[in-house]
């Protein structure tokens, strides 16, 4: 019964993770999605058989058993987890996947816009979409630093590297760099473009991150925009 529980909760992880090449070969989200819930009602039958292979192996004090059980729990409660994180974190945040940090005079893509010909998702941002992103991320804005705009132009460069973005254009004259970025599991593809302006003594970074696919990005580009500013400020 242990080894059976423990199949199971394997099972349950390989359909889970089979949702991304799934997306990536069909470019069907809610079939990805469905492949998901798949994994996570596996996770489920998966951790009620390890919970029940678990009492009758302690009670039988068979200790192996015991912990391949406990082992078989814990895998499948991965398999149920992963899921639910997604889908309450699609509840909280705001169903929008263009984000910036300047809400009012946002920066614009140029050299990617061609890559974006076919893409879904259009980069025109409606009041709408200033007033959901405000209410959703109210932590983003933009950073100054004490620097002038070439010298921070280059740090901003070598962080965007250092994230693993493609670098599509970077024009140091103009302070813009645009780039792709694409996610490891599903394969979503976000374009971002960096701002960088004088001012005042120091420089003024602006960021945007849009995602090509997806009503939504579950954070996504937010946390992407948080972390690029986070090493841009060390």
């Amino acid at each position: 019964m242990p080894l059976v529980a423990v199949g199971a909760a394997a099972l349950a992880l390989v359909v889970l993770g089979a949702a991304g090449p799934v997306y990536r070969l069909s470019g069907s989200l809610p079939l990805a999605y469905d492949v998901m819930r798949w994994g996570q009602y596996i996770g489920i039958a998966a951790s009620l058989l390890a919970m029940g292979a678990a009492i009758f192996s302690y009670r039988a004090r068979k200790r192996m058993g015991t912990i391949v059980s406990v082992l078989a729990l814990i895998l499948a409660l991965i398999a149920v987890t992963i899921p639910l994180t997604y889908q309450r974190r699609a509840e909280r945040l705001p169903a929008i996947y263009d984000v910036t940090t300047d809400l009012e005079n946002p920066p614009e893509f140029e050299a990617i816009l061609a890559r974006r010909a076919d893409a879904p998702n259009r980069l025109e941002r409606s009041p709408k979409l200033a007033v959901l992103q405000r209410e959703g991320y109210p932590d983003l804005a933009p950073i100054t630093l004490p620097a002038p705009p070439a010298a921070i132009f280059d740090r901003a460069l070598s962080v965007a590297q250092s994230l693993g973005w493609e670098i599509v254009t970077a024009d140091k004259a103009a302070g813009r760099i645009e780039a792709t970025a694409t996610t490891r599991w599903f394969g979503f593809t976000d374009d971002i473009v960096v701002r960088v302006t004088p001012w005042g003594a120091g420089t003024r970074v602006d960021v945007r991150s849009a995602a090509r696919t997806g009503t939504g990005d579950l954070g996504r580009n937010a946390d992407r925009i948080r972390t690029f500013l986070d090493e841009l400020s060390e």
